[in-house]
């Protein structure tokens, strides 16, 4: 599949990275922040940050996903304010990355930082199907914990 990028920013691919895969396992490719300088997420608050650039996904069959990226959780509490990211296949503009920091220590994000993940996957949507009743299983309706520590 092919995956169709605009640069919005003339500094895509000079001093700000395009998107790229870090390695050749990677099953995502790395977001770089675009912004002209630097930008400080002061704990618990929000920031959305730009990235330059949009895509086309060839169909409805794709789906892009932005994922935070673990260095920056585990190590600085800095995750995606979202959770996940959903760039649905129709949707055209500059992708940004909403970012929040669970820590109590401000982060500084600078222009090219890696701050996000893309992954494109395919997409299955089902026909509903209304039941009365809904097929049993072992585990049944058991939550959160039900099935061990």
């Amino acid at each position: 599949m092919k995956l169709k990028i605009q640069y919005l920013s003339p500094r895509i691919g000079d001093d700000i990275p395009a998107p790229f895969y870090a390695t050749e396992g990677a099953a995502a490719m790395d977001l770089c922040a675009c912004v002209e300088e630097s930008v400080t997420v002061a704990p618990r608050s929000l920031v959305s940050i730009p990235t330059g650039i949009a895509i086309a996904l060839p169909s409805a069959e794709y789906v892009a996903l932005v994922f935070a990226r673990s260095g920056l959780g585990i190590k600085h509490g800095v995750a995606l304010s979202n959770g996940v990211g959903v760039i649905d296949s129709d949707y055209r503009g500059e992708i940004r990355v909403g970012l929040t920091n669970l820590s109590d220590t401000p982060y500084t994000i600078s222009p090219g930082d890696r701050i996000a993940q893309l992954a494109v996957m395919p997409v299955v949507r089902p026909e509903l199907t209304v039941c009365a009743e809904l097929p049993q299983t072992q585990r049944g309706q058991g939550g959160f914990g039900s099935t061990g520590r």
